[in-house]
């Protein structure tokens, strides 16, 4: 009967996992929005954070039946966004084409609540504006986010983003240095990851999974959500997470 219930559980928990994750993606995004000074805009199907000409606009959908008056905001909200428009839909549900974006495809994945190993690593949870550069450079290096570049400190993660309840930001050091980071969202009782970022001259040395255990350690009694690119997905399957449903992102650059 135990059993039963555990995988009766399970399965629920992977049916929960767009919502989860929608829902996660918002807290982050809004925590984000509320330190870097940018307007939040929530509604029920969606929430955006429209921020200048480098951060853009970002929009999270929250349920996968936006109604006409919904997706006309969004249309508004993106055609006087001064930066470039990134959207998010964890249903892929929403069809946002005639924004003339891109799009494509990324699992949601799920991990669910149990321990982990200890990091082969110091792995930190960020707490000094120095650590939270660090942090920021190897993010922005990972992700090619060239919309950051040249590099202005604080402009990513400002300090009062480790500030949010339910943020944090980790770093892995080898050799003395920070190789890896990536920031974890605790909200609505689930968790999720976000920005698992290696420094090009540290990769294929077991960072990402350092990070990654090192980040999940306060993690282990709740389900925990993300996003997975192609390269990244393996290591998450090695460490427990299960590909849940197909979310849809859409870009102007």
């Amino acid at each position: 009967m135990t059993i039963g219930t555990n995988i009766n559980d399970q399965l629920a928990h992977l049916a929960e996992a767009p919502l989860r994750q929608a829902r996660n993606s918002a807290a982050f995004w809004a925590a984000k929005g509320r330190a870097r000074g940018h307007e939040v805009i929530r509604r029920r199907g969606f929430l955006a954070v429209a921020g200048d000409e480098r951060a853009g606009l970002r929009v999270l959908i929250q349920e996968p039946d936006l109604g006409v008056d919904e997706m006309a905001e969004i249309t508004e909200l993106a055609s006087r966004a001064t930066g470039p428009v990134d959207a998010e839909d964890p249903f892929s549900a929403t069809d946002l084409s005639h924004l003339d974006m891109r799009s494509w495809q990324m699992p949601v994945m799920l991990r669910q609540p149990g321990l982990v190993a200890e990091p082969a690593m110091e792995v930190c949870r960020v707490r000094t504006e120095a650590d939270l550069r660090a942090a920021e450079r190897v993010v922005i290096a990972s992700f090619e986010l060239t919309r950051f570049e040249p590099y202005r400190g604080g402009e990513m993660f400002p300090l009062a983003l480790i500030e949010q309840p339910g943020v944090d930001v980790f770093v892995a050091r080898l050799d003395g240095e920070v190789a890896g980071a990536c920031v974890t969202v605790a909200a609505n009782g689930f968790g999720s990851h976000y920005w698992v970022g290696t420094r090009a001259a540290f990769r294929s040395r077991g960072v990402g999974r350092a990070v990654m255990l090192g980040s999940l350690a306060h993690l282990v009694d709740r389900p925990v959500t993300l996003t997975a690119s192609r390269l990244g997905r393996p290591l998450y399957e090695s460490l427990g997470f299960t590909a849940a449903s197909a979310s849809t992102w859409w870009s102007s650059r």
